[in-house]
């Protein structure tokens, strides 16, 4: 976790931020120097995500083939209120409550392969299911800002 501490105060890892610092910092953050990345993945400062949280391996799994029966297997994007419903049966972290909303939320308050995959999950999209030391977490990445 101390990574991650550091990484926040020194500007992010390194990569793509080189070329984002200095007089254009506020003039066009992750676009136009985001030609290296794209879409600006792992660039951006804040993540608006949902996620679900399970203890075990084989709950996790039931809830991302729900997701892949639905959508995933078509190649479609899993609408935020569907995540949410599945959010809402599977997960075992409070904000299952929610829908598993977690809300917008900065880099280097997460930890390790949770920040990981959410900052490197395109907007719209949802992650396959990963552990972390907390669990097994499927996320949906609803939007990016910095």
């Amino acid at each position: 976790m101390g990574k991650d501490s550091k990484s926040k105060e020194s500007g992010g890892k390194g990569k793509g931020k080189q070329a984002a610092s200095g007089s254009d910092e506020n003039a066009s953050k992750g676009k136009g120097k985001g030609a290296k990345g794209g879409d600006g993945l792992g660039t951006c400062t804040y993540v608006k995500a949902r996620h679900i949280l399970c203890e075990k391996q084989g709950k996790i799994n039931e809830a991302y083939k729900k997701l892949q029966d639905g959508w995933l297997s078509n190649g479609d994007k899993v609408p935020p209120a569907e995540f949410a419903k599945i959010a809402q049966e599977y997960s075992e972290c409070p904000s299952g409550k929610k829908g598993g909303d977690l809300g917008w939320f900065p880099r280097g308050k997460m930890a390790g392969p949770f920040q990981d995959v959410a900052f490197n999950t395109p907007v719209g999209a949802t992650s396959p299911p990963f552990k972390s030391t907390h669990g097994y977490h499927i996320i949906l990445a609803e939007g990016r800002k910095n």
